[in-house]
């Protein structure tokens, strides 16, 4: 019964710390959070990525992929990428801190570790950032031969 009555109170208490928005979306009111400000859609940054699947064929474990995924700002306002993250610690993307300007290029770098890996891999690089629509994921894709 304590259990019952405490996941109850959770409920409640997670339910509380969400407020409806006019259009009847839910934010949150925690201000601690580090989510990037949604803009509206006709002011937002927009990406378009050159090539967001990179196919690195064929390689023996061990061996490591290094790969630049190019972007562009098409949108009205500067894009911020507040993170990268990949599916995996074999995988490290790095992306730029600072502001991407409207027109201007970007570019976001990625380094596969095969070590300890055999097969077909498919590697999702997950983009954070003010862009609306969202940044698509990039992915490294190829097979890892034992050596």
């Amino acid at each position: 019964m304590k259990k019952l009555f405490l996941v109850a109170l959770c409920a409640v208490a997670f339910s509380a710390c969400q407020n409806k928005t006019s259009e009847g979306e839910t934010t949150s009111t925690d201000s601690i959070t580090n989510e990037t400000p949604v803009i509206a859609e006709a002011d937002a940054p927009k990406v378009q990525v050159e090539k967001a699947i990179y196919e690195f064929g064929e390689i023996k474990q061990g061996e490591k992929v290094t790969y630049t995924f190019k972007f562009k700002n098409t949108g009205k306002t500067p894009l911020i990428i507040t993170n990268a993250t990949a599916t995996c610690g074999c995988t490290q993307p790095e992306y730029p801190t600072a502001p991407v300007k409207p027109g201007e290029d970007g570019e976001i770098k990625v380094t596969f570790d095969s070590t300890g890996k055999l097969g077909l891999q498919d590697k999702v690089v997950t983009i954070t950032s003010n862009a609306n629509p969202a940044f698509e994921q990039l992915h490294l894709v190829g097979d890892v031969k034992e050596k």
